[in-house]
């Protein structure tokens, strides 16, 4: 049990919000929820170190939220599994530890305070580096603020005191300690390279932040000195160097190692002829002109052929003076303007419509442009001093080791995939919103460190870091690497990383990188993937659609346990998961019926009182009830500890729903004296509930008058299952369930009673009476003509005949008295068809049947 350490915010909990009072008869969770939530957090219980837990610690480090704008739907649902995880951790009496915290989010936050400035007339070049930054700052702290509210407004019990930013100067510590022990092992250095560029970011950007969309356009076969070379970009042939061709290619082998003079439309090139198994002698001629400062794979084609690398493209998408007659224009004015050229000297064999990936920057779907640059890499396969291991090889060990696991275990293939393929990563950022880099430059000298060096004449590399590179220190930068702090020591490992699938490789397999590099451990013991918010049809919330929820909006309008069931109940790890709005409110209602619930007991029972062990069972009903508890707690239990979040809530909304409120409570009203097993249960259920539902639960919790809050009450324990006596109340509804059916069948009204005779060699005679009261029967002795049914061990004969009212009975009497007057009279015997006397006579026999 988290014990308590009392305070004068505890104080304010008891005698401010924790006096019994009248329930309403409909929960209006506006009216609670802020109030609840600032109780808890003036309690102090977010911070484990408030609590006397002897078990080990559960931690979650907060998906930091991009400092850039609100909350939407899938950040809630990534809130409501984590608060889930920490309420049931606390409520087991471990230390709960979930560290909230934002991410400066270098791109995405410097392009939208970029789009203010333009709005308002000015830009980032006109303020200057430091009044810019300024700006983004002051930007930064608003919307701060607002997810600070709307983490709140989702019930979301994380330790404010420990919060954390990946801009604040603790962090930024650590991003300069990790880049100079990297940098001093030969892990990080600069280099020439190929990257992806941004023209309108003007920034490079890692393998994994490019987007690829198809795309139709066109290819091109130039006319290339002996060759024709098949491209859909045919501006950049003005800067190839090379011509690839596959080496069993008999149609070029007298070109191997030789190098051509080629005229384009009057441009002129020299290309070396080599052969590498890459090329795809199928596609387009077989022949492949090289452009090594504009494609990766051309790039590696350059480095293994000695090609000579001209760059044709600048960081602002224009053709440079490499480009001849071109030079200045952009890229798609250079395309235009040369292939007019080339038409107009034969030099277009033809031209195809085809389909190609665009590589798109993932933040403002701009065209990537390939193009070499000196940037700073991770180098990712060079071994570590001293480890003899790579950083891919760390990383993917981790994992293959089953030191982490990864829910679903389905992504452990694509991890895998990934980190195989996973190249030197470039961590410069031409951007001013980041970390600098920390290096110093002074003439031929470079200085790498945390500080600036001492003396003049030094001037800082004016690139910045990678966002991904300080998020990839997260788990335990926020717990105060690089000090040896008391929190590092007790913190980490941390517990769960709960996060989108569709970040796994930008930020969790980069967090499993660092961590084993800088510590030689894991991150998380466990990462859980959620899947994609969706909407009733299964399509992709965004503005285009105009299908997006707004999940404060929600709240406000159902209530955030609503919202949160939604999210939780028929989720799965890596699925993705519809919410809708009638959805939402089908929850809502479900919150007010556990409201209605609690209301009748507490209403019932004559004293309201926590009851401290499970009281003794007298009927079927009680042993049945406390049997299906004791096995909600334990299925419920082995469901979180296994991270089965959905199907918990549907055993608790079963037992809730169905078991206890449609069976045992109907029972309760029949046989009485119920107080004692209704409040043990409640109590307890109350608990169980809370990780789903925080808000209903603590109000209801109240009621019992207890000096602690919900929040930090014991986790139930399973006691014994009397598999006997569920088996027997299994029958007994089976029982009910067939006479309510045989009355439906036969269109008896519910309030009518037929007499019923029920013969059973497992049922007391308080049981038969339990069945009669829910089935709505009249139990008798004997009954002669009747339906006969059976079920197991019970046998049964129900009169189905309906009852007749006081004129049905007269007008049915009226009408045999005259019927047999006919039947008596001569003149219609002797005159009418036999056939017609016959049916008389039926009519006649069913009438008086029907008197019976």
């Amino acid at each position: 049990m988290g014990a308590l350490k009392r305070s004068n915010a505890f104080l304010f909990f008891i005698f401010i919000l924790m006096k019994p009072r009248e329930l309403a008869k409909a929960y209006e969770p506006k009216e609670y929820e802020d109030k609840i939530y600032a109780a808890w957090e003036q309690s102090g219980f977010f911070n484990p170190d408030k609590l006397k837990a002897k078990a080990k610690p559960f931690v979650i480090s907060m998906p930091p939220p991009n400092a850039t704008g609100v909350l939407h739907l899938g950040h809630a649902s990534a809130l409501a599994y984590e608060d889930l995880m920490i309420r049931y951790h606390r409520l087991k009496g471990e230390q709960a530890l979930w560290l909230p915290g934002t991410d400066h989010a270098a791109i995405a936050t410097q392009t939208k305070v970029e789009k203010i400035l333009a709005k308002e007339g000015t830009s980032r070049q006109k303020l200057g580096r430091e009044k810019f930054l300024e700006r983004v700052k002051e930007y930064v702290a608003t919307s701060q603020g607002t997810i600070r509210n709307q983490t709140r407004k989702m019930g979301s019990s994380c330790d404010w005191s420990r919060e954390r930013y990946t801009f604040d100067d603790g962090l930024s510590r650590a991003v300069a300690e990790a880049f100079v022990r990297m940098y001093n092992d030969g892990l990080i250095e600069k280099d020439y390279r190929i990257v992806n560029w941004c023209p309108r970011c003007a920034s490079t950007l890692a393998d994994d932040e490019v987007e690829y969309q198809e795309n139709d356009a066109q290819l091109y076969y130039i006319k290339y000195g002996p060759f024709v070379v098949a491209t859909t970009r045919p501006e950049t042939k003005l800067a190839d160097t090379g011509v690839a061709v596959h080496p069993s290619d008999k149609r070029y082998k007298k070109y191997l190692g030789k190098i051509l003079d080629i005229d384009l439309a009057g441009h002129k090139i020299k290309v070396k002829v080599f052969a590498d198994q890459a090329v795809d002698p199928e596609f387009g001629s077989g022949a492949i002109g090289v452009t090594p400062a504009h494609s990766a794979v051309d790039f590696d084609f350059a480095q293994k052929n000695k090609l000579e690398i001209i760059k044709l493209i600048d960081e602002n998408g224009k053709i440079l003076k490499s480009g001849g007659k071109y030079q200045g224009l952009d890229v798609n004015q250079a395309r235009q303007a040369f292939v007019k050229d080339l038409q107009a000297a034969g030099q277009i064999e033809k031209i195809e419509a085809y389909k190609n990936n665009l590589s798109l920057c993932y933040r403002c779907n701009t065209p990537i442009e390939p193009l070499t640059s000196e940037q700073w890499f991770v180098r990712v396969n060079k071994k570590i001093p001293k480890r003899n291991k790579t950083l891919k090889q760390l990383a993917t060990e981790a994992v293959k080791s089953g030191e982490i696991k990864i829910l679903p275990d389905r992504f452990n293939k694509i991890y895998y995939h990934w980190m195989n393929n996973l190249h030197d990563w470039c961590i410069s950022r031409q951007i001013w919103w980041g970390h600098r880099i920390p290096v110093w430059y002074k003439q031929d000298e470079i200085y790498v460190g945390s500080e600036k060096p001492k003396g003049a004449g030094w001037v800082q590399d004016p690139d910045t870091l990678d966002t991904w590179f300080s998020s990839a220190l997260w788990t335990f930068s926020t717990l105060g690497w690089p000090d040896k702090t008391k929190d590092l020591k007790n913190y980490h490992p941390t517990s769960v990383m709960e996060t989108g699938y569709d970040i796994i490789f930008f930020w969790v397999a980069r967090m499993i990188l660092m961590t084993e590099y800088i510590f030689g451990e894991k991150p998380f013991e466990t990462v859980y993937l959620h899947g994609m918010i969706r909407d009733k049809d299964g399509r992709k919330m965004s503005k285009s659609l105009d299908n997006g929820i707004d999940p404060i909006a929600m709240s406000e309008k159902f209530g955030t346990d609503a919202l949160r069931l939604s999210l939780i109940i028929g989720s799965a790890p890596g699925a993705d998961l519809r919410v809708y709005e009638e959805k939402i409110a089908g929850y809502r209602n479900f919150v007010n019926k556990l409201w209605n619930i609690s209301r009748f007991i507490f209403t019932s029972v004559g004293n309201v009182k926590t009851v401290k062990t499970e009281p003794q069972p007298k009927t079927l009903a009680d042993k049945w009830i406390l049997s299906e508890f004791n096995n909600l707690v334990k299925e419920i239990s082995l469901d979180l500890d296994k991270f089965k979040f959905s199907p918990a809530g549907e055993k608790l909304y079963d037992f809730t729903w169905n078991k206890l409120a449609d069976w045992y409570l109907e029972i309760a009203k029949i046989e009485g004296s119920k107080d004692q097993i209704l409040l043990y249960i409640l109590e307890r259920l109350l608990i169980l509930w809370h990780p789903f539902t925080p808000f209903v639960t603590e109000l209801l919790w109240e009621q019992f008058g207890q000096k602690e809050m919900l929040m930090i009450k014991s986790w139930p324990q399973a006691n014994k299952i009397d598999k006997k006596s569920t088996d027997y109340f299994s029958q007994l509804q089976n029982i009910v369930i067939k006479i309510r059916n045989l009355k439906v069948e036969n269109k008896i009204p519910p309030k009518e009673l037929p007499a019923c005779q029920l013969e059973s060699k497992i049922f007391t005679k308080n049981d038969l009476q339990v069945i009669a009261k829910l089935s709505r029967i009249t139990l008798v002795a004997n009954l002669a003509k009747a339906k006969s049914f059976s079920l197991g061990s019970t046998k049964g004969r129900i009169n189905l005949a309906k009852e007749l009212s006081v004129k049905e009975r007269q007008n049915l009497e009226n009408y045999i008295k005259a019927t047999e007057a006919r039947l008596k009279n001569k003149n219609f015997v002797d005159n009418a068809p036999a056939q017609v006397i016959a049916e008389t006579k039926t009519r006649l026999a069913e009438a008086k049947n029907k008197l019976k």
